[in-house]
C-alpha cells in the first residue's frame, strides 16, 4: 500500500547532471550576493509575517500580496539552497527573482489559503510547532550562528563523492534523503510563517 502526503507546500529539486567535480568547493563564495539580498528580504518577510499575524487574528485572512511576497522569499531561498549547501543539486546559478522560473531546476510554491483560523494563529507558530522545530534544528542546524546541520553534512559528502569517485555522480539515495529533509524543513517553515493551518506531516515524502 502506498501513502502520499498531501500538503499545501510543494518543493521541486531536479538533480542536474553531470555536476562539476570542483565547483561546489567555491559555491559559498559565488552565493554571497544572494546571501546578502536574502538577509534583507528575510527581515522584510518577518515584518510582513507580523502584519499578517494581526490580519489573520482579526479577519481570518492572510493578505494575498503579502502572502505572495513571503512565498517569493522562500522560493528564492530554496533555489539558492539547492544550488549551494542545502543540496548541491545543480550548477546552474540561481536567478535573482521572487517569481517562478520554469527553466530552473528548483522551485517552491505554497497554495494560498482562502481562510485561516483566527485562534490557531496565536499558538501554532510556537507551541504546536515545537516537535518539528527540534527535528528541523537537527536537519538544518537551527539555533547556531552559522547554520550547519545534517542536510549540509550530507550535501558536502555528496560533493566529495562527485569530486573523488570514478563515476563523479551524486549518490542517488543520498540525494533523495537530502531532498526529504529539505521538504520537511520548508513545510515547517510555511506553517511557522502562518501560511497554512494544516499541520506538517512527520515525513520525508
Amino acid at each position: 500500500m502506498s501513502y502520499q502526503v498531501s500538503y499545501p507546500l510543494t518543493i521541486k529539486g531536479e538533480l542536474t547532471e553531470p555536476l562539476s567535480r570542483g565547483l561546489w568547493l567555491v559555491k559559498w563564495l559565488l552565493g554571497i550576493p544572494h546571501f546578502i539580498v536574502l538577509a534583507v528580504l528575510w527581515v522584510a518577510a518577518i515584518v510582513v509575517t507580523i502584519i499578517a499575524f494581526f490580519a489573520i487574528a482579526f479577519t481570518g485572512k492572510y493578505p494575498k500580496d503579502l502572502f505572495d511576497f513571503v512565498v517569493g522569499v522562500m522560493r528564492w531561498t530554496w533555489r539558492v539552497g539547492f544550488y549551494s549547501y542545502e543540496a548541491l543539486g545543480t550548477d546552474k546559478y540561481p536567478p535573482f527573482s521572487l517569481e517562478p522560473q520554469a527553466d530552473y531546476p528548483a522551485d517552491l510554491n505554497v497554495e494560498y489559503p482562502e481562510k485561516l483560523s483566527q485562534g490557531l494563529v496565536w499558538i501554532k507558530w510556537w507551541l504546536l510547532a515545537i516537535p518539528h522545530y527540534l527535528i528541523v534544528a537537527f536537519f538544518q542546524g537551527g539555533g547556531h550562528k552559522y547554520r550547519f546541520g545534517l542536510v549540509h553534512i550530507l550535501s558536502i559528502f555528496a560533493g566529495f563523492a562527485v569530486l573523488f569517485t570514478d563515476s563523479g555522480k551524486y549518490p542517488p539515495e543520498m540525494f533523495k534523503f537530502v531532498m526529504g529533509m529539505n521538504r520537511w524543513s520548508y513545510r515547517v517553515l510555511a506553517y511557522a510563517l502562518l501560511m497554512t493551518d494544516k499541520y506538517p506531516p512527520f515525513s520525508l515524502d
